[in-house]
């Protein structure tokens, strides 16, 4: 399998407000620090008791660092940074479908799309070519902490994510704009592989070629194509509820 670029290495970010902070903890991720405006202590002692629990280091800090500290145009007062490591191929239990954003340029659709693949139970999401770093603040607010509940892959060439999917005995379905099976003739399966493009572009010609099948979402004539991370969502839940809502990580 070919080297990952040096872009998809070991990276720390800075993650923003409780919730976040909260599922960063829930995921065991390994914390370089806590910070927080010393005049909000008091409000946001329950998760700083926990980073403290788990051994985190905890600094409050006088009014207005924080503030410049954090991405977010409306900063909280509360952030932390986090040490992140990008999964591999290897590491995603492939009994569910998997979620591959080929191109994908927009952290906002990045991030709702890894919030849906864990929603509906996926076994992992990758990224591939040049698409935006999964763990952008952006994209990482987007993912409303579900980054840290399912593995998060980055890939440069489709090509290695295609062969080890058929590896694995699992197909590989692209979404096309047009043209494509609709997915009651496709009925994605609990192990496939499902490819999304680019928001502008949808996938090139040579990632379609890769793909087992395509599907596409039928619409109305007034309706030229969905939002990318829309898409994938609804493909996602109609897999999910194909084989019912208790099946995420079942057998297929």
């Amino acid at each position: 399998m070919a080297k990952r670029s040096l872009r998809w290495s070991e990276q720390v970010c800075v993650i923003e407000g409780p919730d976040l902070i909260g599922a960063a903890l829930d995921g065991e991720a390994e914390f370089e620090g806590l910070y927080v405006d010393r005049e909000f202590v008091d409000k946001y002692r329950d998760v700083i008791g926990r980073a403290e629990s788990a051994g985190h280091r905890v600094f409050a800090l006088e009014p207005g660092v924080v503030a410049k500290i954090a991405d977010a145009t409306t900063p909280q007062p509360i952030v932390a940074a986090v040490r992140f490591r990008p999964s591999r191929l290897e590491e995603i239990e492939h009994s569910a479908p998997v979620v591959v954003l080929h191109e994908m340029r927009d952290p906002g659709n990045v991030g709702t799309v890894i919030r849906s693949a864990a929603a509906f139970g996926c076994a992992g999401v990758v990224v591939t070519g040049r698409s935006v770093d999964p763990y952008n603040p952006k994209t990482l607010r987007a993912t409303a902490g579900a980054l840290f509940r399912l593995p998060v892959v980055v890939e440069d060439d489709l090509s290695n994510v295609v062969s080890w999917a058929h590896d694995h005995g699992a197909r590989v379905v692209a979404t096309v704009v047009r043209g494509g099976d609709t997915p009651d003739e496709v009925k994605v399966h609990q192990r496939d592989v499902l490819v999304i493009g680019n928001e502008a572009e949808g996938l090139p010609d040579d990632a379609i070629g890769l793909s087992d099948c395509q599907v596409t979402l039928p619409m109305t004539s007034r309706t030229e194509s969905l939002n990318a991370s829309v898409a994938a969502s609804v493909l996602l839940y109609l897999a999910f509820s194909t084989h019912g809502h208790g099946s995420a990580h079942g057998e297929s």
